[in-house]
This record gives C-alpha cells, sequence and structure tokens, in this order.
C-alpha cells in the first residue's frame, strides 16, 4: 500500500501535517483543574451537616419514642457503660433512635446529593462531588455514594479514615461511587 492509499484509507493520517489540523489543536478548551479536598475540610463539612441532621433527628425520635411508648430506662448516671449496656440488651427505644437516626442521615445526604451535588455542609465549606469525568454525580453515583456511606459507618468510621491515607483523598464511598470532593470554583 503506497502513501497515498494510506492517507485515503485513515482520515487521520491524511490531515496530520495539514494547517487545519493543527488549527483545531490549538482551538481545542484547556482541560478542567480540580483540586481535591482533604479529610479535616471533609471533617468539617460533616460536623455542619450533623448540625442539621441530629437536631430534627431528635426531634423525630422524641415523637415517635412518645407515640410508639418507648423511652429510655431511668438511670441516674448517665455514661458510656449506660450505652453499651442499652446497645447490647437490643434496647427497643435506643435501636428505633439509631435506626431513625440513620434513616433521616441517609434521607438527607441523597436528596442533596441529587439535586445540588453537594450537602449544606459542603456548600458552606465551598466543596462540591464530581464523578470521574468532572460532572455533577449521577442518580446511580449518589445513590452508591449513599450506600457507601452505610458502609463506611459499618466499618466504625473506616471507610472515612481511608480519606486521610488515600493519594486520592477518596474515602470508600468515594471508591464506590466513582467520585471525588473537589473545591468548587
Amino acid at each position: 500500500m503506497g502513501k497515498h492509499e494510506a492517507a485515503t484509507a485513515n482520515p487521520d493520517l491524511a490531515s496530520i501535517g495539514s494547517p487545519t489540523r493543527a488549527a483545531s489543536k490549538r482551538a481545542a478548551p484547556a482541560a478542567r483543574t480540580f483540586y481535591v479536598c482533604g479529610f479535616w475540610k471533609r471533617l468539617l463539612a460533616a460536623g455542619v451537616d450533623l448540625a442539621v441532621i441530629l437536631p430534627v433527628s431528635m426531634l423525630l425520635c422524641q415523637v415517635a419514642g412518645s407515640l410508639a411508648n418507648l423511652h429510655l430506662p431511668a438511670s441516674r448516671v448517665r455514661g458510656l457503660d449506660f450505652w453499651l449496656d442499652l446497645l447490647l440488651a437490643s434496647d427497643p427505644a435506643l435501636v428505633g433512635a439509631l435506626g431513625l437516626t440513620l434513616a433521616i442521615a441517609c434521607i438527607y445526604t441523597l436528596i442533596f446529593h441529587l439535586s445540588m451535588g453537594r450537602t449544606l455542609g459542603m456548600r458552606a465549606l465551598k466543596l462540591r462531588i464530581i464523578d470521574v469525568y468532572g460532572d455533577e454525580p449521577s442518580t446511580p453515583r449518589a445513590f452508591a455514594r449513599t450506600a457507601g456511606y452505610l458502609l463506611s459507618v459499618a466499618s466504625l468510621g473506616l471507610g472515612f479514615l481511608w480519606i486521610a491515607f488515600d493519594s486520592e483523598k477518596r474515602g470508600l464511598h468515594d471508591w464506590l461511587a466513582g467520585t471525588y470532593v473537589v473545591k468548587a470554583s
């Protein structure tokens, strides 16, 4: 096959030396640059989110406990031993409150991931979630990220601690969903 035949068989080869091809390369937009966010800033954003979730959760747990007539047992001292004993005994009031709080937290994160691509804590600290292509997370990615939060909680926080030691500053939930937390521009 001669030079002319190769050039006509593959249009990319034919335009390698052409000035229009070189001009189109210069006109291509520059790649966007993102700066991933580290552990401490994300922890602070999670603290802001908890400041929103916990009062709502406490109010709803109080209402649900009153409606179901479930209350914590009386005790003069409520130290760590008291709470561990209740948890190990599977006290219905404590288990119900923990389940309701977990459900509220999941709904909160899922709604904000779907609607804004970030939670209120992330918005306050000027962070946002992107997928591996630089776009806002899709609906399946938002669900996978929320499921990843549950796995991170189930591993006693190791999925969140992973962020501090990962070279890409991604936690278990980020790896499962294919997302990054970056500084918003």
